[in-house]
């Protein structure tokens, strides 16, 4: 393992630069799902819908640069403040680096490649719908437990 991964899959959320930020992400596809929060609880439910922009046939956003703009609820993570890390998935790397815990064995950075993630079923890939296919009255029926 180069010097470089270990910096990063070791070093505080705060020091790494934005592409060493950038590498920690697994791109899994989980921050990009329709969450559906109920107004009474304000409990969160994941949907197997995901954002209009995500390419699911490659398993990464089709528009990442632009992101904000085409989907103004879209977060940037970096931007906000350490409550935000909660919020996310139990197996993202920025949750878990915050809480100072180490990445899971089948993390990209540490196994150079993507399969290992595919095989623990941490990818969305291949396990969602486009929101472009789904009407709004409908995003209630694709609640799901089994994809976070």
């Amino acid at each position: 393992m180069s010097k470089e991964r270990v910096d990063i899959v070791t070093a505080p959320l705060e020091i790494l630069s934005d592409s060493e930020w950038e590498q920690l992400c697994d791109h899994c596809g989980r921050c990009c799902l329709i969450k559906l929060e109920d107004d009474q609880t304000t409990e969160v439910f994941y949907t197997n819908i995901i954002c209009k922009q995500y390419d699911i046939e490659k398993g990464q956003c089709g528009s990442y640069p632009e992101r904000q703009q085409l989907v103004p609820g879209c977060i940037v993570i970096r931007q906000f403040g350490k409550e935000i890390y909660s919020q996310l998935p139990e197996t993202c790397a920025y949750r878990l680096r915050y809480n100072n815990k180490s990445l899971p064995e089948w993390h990209p950075l540490l196994t150079g490649n993507t399969s290992k993630m595919q095989q623990a079923m941490i990818s969305v890939h291949d396990r969602v719908v486009s929101e472009q296919s789904i009407h709004e009255e409908q995003f209630e029926d694709h609640i799901v437990d089994d994809i976070i």
